[in-house]
C-alpha cells in the first residue's frame, strides 16, 4: 500500500505548513490537493488519498496554520495571528504553488471539504487550478438551518466562540468534543461571518475576492442530513463562483444506493466503490 511522506514548506508569511504527499507508482499526470474542513486533521483524508494515489494521482494533504502538523504547541497557538483570510491567501495558495513546482506537467485538481471551499475567496492562485470539487463547502450563516440545527449554529456563533475563546486564548474545540483547537482570530472572523446573511461578503466586497477568477469546470456536492452544510448553504457558496461551469449535485442515499453521508462521510472508505468512483469518473471527463 502507498504511504504518505511528510514535507514541511515555508510560506510567504514565514510560518511552515505540514504536508503529506502520496506518490503513485505510475503517474497519470494529475495532482490532487485536499483542503480540509475546519479543525480536521489531514490524517482524516489519508484513506481517500491512498485510494486516488493507487489510481495514479499525486495527492497532497495539509494542515492549516495552527492545526496539526502546522502547529508546534499550545503556546504557539495562543500567539497565532492567522485568520481565515490567511488560510486561503497564504496556506492554501502556498500548497498550490508547491504542487505545481513539483509536477509542472500535471493537471491540478483541488478538492475542498467544508471551509476549504470558503477560503478560496482569498486564494490568488485559484486561476492555476484546472478543476475544483467542493464537498459540503458552504456559507455558515445560521438561517440556512432549521429547528434544532439552527439552534446549534446560533449557540456556536453567539455563545461558544465569544465566551470560550477569550478564556483560553484560542477556541478550545477539543475540550468540548468538536474538532481541533483553532487560532483565536480565525475563530472570531468565522463567528462574524456566521452571524451575517452575506457571510464572507459582510466583511469583503465581491470584487476583492477570488471566486470570480475561476472559470473552469467545478463540481459542488452536498448531502441530505448534513448538520453542518444544509443544501441552501452549499447553494450560496456555489453561486459565488459566477464564472465557473458549476455542476451542482445534491446526492441522496437512494441516488447511488449508499448509506447516509452527512458532513464527514464522503471521505470514509466505505464509499470508495460509489462516491469515490463517481469523483474519479467526473475528473476523467472534465480534466
Amino acid at each position: 500500500m502507498i504511504k504518505g511522506a511528510d514535507v514541511n514548506i515555508n510560506t510567504p508569511l514565514g510560518h511552515q505548513i505540514g504536508l503529506t504527499v502520496f506518490k503513485p507508482k505510475s503517474s497519470n499526470q494529475k495532482s490532487i490537493i485536499i483542503s480540509s474542513a475546519t479543525g480536521v486533521l489531514q490524517y482524516y483524508y489519508s484513506k481517500f488519498s491512498v485510494y486516488f494515489s493507487e489510481l495514479g494521482y499525486t495527492v497532497y494533504t495539509f494542515d492549516y496554520s495552527g492545526i496539526g502538523k502546522s502547529n508546534k504547541n499550545t503556546s504557539q497557538l495562543k500567539s497565532s495571528i492567522v485568520d481565515l483570510k490567511t488560510w486561503g491567501e497564504n496556506d492554501q495558495a502556498s500548497v498550490i504553488d508547491y504542487a505545481i513546482l513539483q509536477n509542472t506537467d500535471h493537471k491540478l485538481i483541488l478538492i475542498t471539504h467544508s471551509i476549504g471551499g470558503q477560503i478560496l475567496a482569498f486564494n490568488k492562485n485559484v486561476s492555476k487550478i484546472d478543476t475544483i470539487i467542493t464537498v459540503a463547502s458552504q456559507s455558515g450563516y445560521w438561517k440556512h438551518w432549521k429547528g434544532f440545527e439552527r439552534l446549534k449554529m446560533i449557540t456556536f456563533w453567539y455563545v461558544l466562540i465569544p465566551v470560550l475563546t477569550p478564556l483560553f486564548g484560542y477556541f478550545p474545540a477539543k475540550k468540548i468534543g468538536l474538532f481541533e483547537n483553532l487560532p483565536k482570530f480565525m475563530a472570531y472572523q468565522w463567528q462574524r461571518w456566521g452571524k451575517h446573511k452575506d457571510y464572507i461578503l459582510s466583511e469583503f466586497k465581491s470584487d476583492e475576492l477570488q471566486f470570480k477568477n475561476f472559470d473552469r469546470s467545478m463540481l459542488a456536492l452536498s448531502f441530505p442530513n448534513d448538520e453542518f452544510a444544509s443544501k441552501s448553504s452549499v447553494d450560496w457558496l456555489a453561486n459565488q463562483f459566477v464564472n465557473a461551469k458549476v455542476d451542482r449535485q445534491h446526492i441522496a442515499p437512494n441516488d447511488l444506493n449508499i448509506d447516509n453521508v452527512g458532513h464527514f462521510g464522503f471521505f470514509r472508505k466505505k464509499f470508495q466503490d460509489s462516491l469515490w468512483n463517481m469523483i474519479n469518473d467526473w475528473i476523467i471527463n472534465k480534466v
